[in-house]
């Protein structure tokens, strides 16, 4: 191919290339209904008498689940490639909630919606993210946060259909699961048959003009076993955890948080949620392209500043407060959605694009651990001292603990 017909290529892909953008979005869109969740956990607990931290095993084991699969996802998708592999998890995706519809107990529906629903999203997630970060090998953060927006936005969306569904007499909660899984399975298998990786020509056909942060630092290129010898993977890992046990955190509480410390009705409570979802939605974008002028380190040490600002109002000023409770979920739900494009932007800029899948699934098993430990100290302070004002000062300290992480680790790779 000739300079002058890479050139060529380079400008048609150029403006095709944002179909695969709105192609994850959407896909994303059905995979985020987890983080509407919360709207189950009260009609839950008063189904089965079960406590808090009981309601919350389905969300913490679907998460937890979905980080799992992810390292085993990055593999199917170079083997497979992306429309395959978003296929299979579209299709355990989906029966992971159809299966829930027939749930007797907690664990039933913590094992059927948790295990196989979260591996399903698993499967699929970082799909649309590996054919983005592909199709845009310079300046990505942009690009792969739109991608991922749909998932934070979901909620918006998600979580009113939820509530109607839930409560409606010829419905109600456990049906919910079915008819939604019915839905994911068609909407995701039919959007998978639009993902494809460019051909070997475009990464050199793309010409980046602005001036950026990460367009200054060199790709390596990275295997998998490569990056777990680089310090930079672990100061990742370890900073996103920290990111994502916070926001996690909030997701998984921000319905019982609203009606018990904010004191908001059940309605005011779901708008709540649905607002904070746009900032979920809209921090990714945002902090993906922060992360693209700023580069990694510095976005993080912002997002954490910001993380540890809410927390200790939440602390001092957050019982009976509830402008308060929106401002701190607004925030903290929005530095959870930077957080999903700050680790996967970063692990391009520190690893290089052509193993991503593979690296990026590692790099995401902290998403799990965030989950996990967020969902854990959020139920267990709940029921331990009777109030979830008490999970943010612990949520402060590991602020403070991230800032310190990512000003000493978060560093490109040198050249061997």
């Amino acid at each position: 191919m000739t300079q002058q017909n890479l050139k060529l290529f380079g400008m048609e892909a150029a403006k095709g290339r944002w179909i695969f953008v709105l192609v994850g979005l959407l896909i994303n869109v059905c995979l985020g209904s987890i983080y509407a969740f919360s709207v189950f956990r009260k009609p839950l607990e008063t189904l089965w008498e079960i406590t808090s931290s009981q309601s919350g095993y389905p969300f913490m084991v679907f998460l937890a689940v979905f980080a799992i699969t992810m390292p085993l996802a990055g593999n199917l998708i170079a083997r497979w490639g992306p429309k395959n592999t978003a296929m299979l998890g579209g299709l355990l995706s989906g029966t992971g909630w159809i299966a829930a519809s027939f749930s007797a107990d907690i664990a039933t529906l913590t094992i059927l919606y948790g295990v196989i629903g979260g591996a399903g999203v698993g499967i699929v997630y970082g799909c649309p993210i590996a054919v983005v970060a592909k199709w845009f090998p310079q300046q990505s953060g942009l690009a792969i946060g739109s991608t991922v927006m749909g998932f934070g936005v979901s909620a918006l969306l998600i979580a009113p259909l939820m509530k109607a569904m839930i409560h409606h007499p010829e419905i109600g909660i456990l049906h919910t699961f079915l008819y939604l899984g019915i839905a994911f399975v068609v909407i995701v298998t039919l959007l998978a048959q639009l993902l494809r990786f460019p051909s070997a020509e475009w990464a050199s056909a793309e010409i980046t003009t602005t001036s950026t942060v990460t367009t200054a630092i060199p790709s390596l290129n990275l295997s998998r076993q490569d990056m777990l010898k680089s310090g930079s993977f672990y100061a990742l890992w370890a900073t996103y955890t920290i990111g994502c046990l916070a926001g996690l955190m909030a997701i998984g509480i921000a319905s019982p948080v609203g009606t018990e410390i904010a004191k908001l009705d059940a309605t005011m409570t779901a708008f709540a949620v649905s607002l904070f979802a746009v900032f979920n939605g809209l921090g990714r974008p945002i902090f993906g392209a922060v992360t693209d002028k700023l580069g990694p380190k510095h976005t993080a040490m912002v997002s954490f500043a910001m993380i540890l600002g809410v927390s200790l109002l939440m602390s001092f000023f957050g019982q009976d407060n509830a402008l308060l409770y929106l401002f701190a979920f607004c925030v903290l739900w929005m530095c959870l959605g930077g957080w999903l494009a700050i680790a996967p932007t970063s692990t391009g800029i520190f690893f290089g694009k052509k193993h991503y899948a593979q690296n990026y699934g590692l790099v995401f098993t902290a998403y799990g651990a965030g989950a996990i430990l967020g969902t854990l100290l959020s139920g267990n302070i709940k029921d331990i001292t009777g109030s979830y004002l008490n999970t943010f000062p612990i949520v402060a300290g590991l602020s403070i603990l991230g800032i310190i992480i990512a000003a000493i680790g978060l560093n490109p790779v040198k050249r061997q």
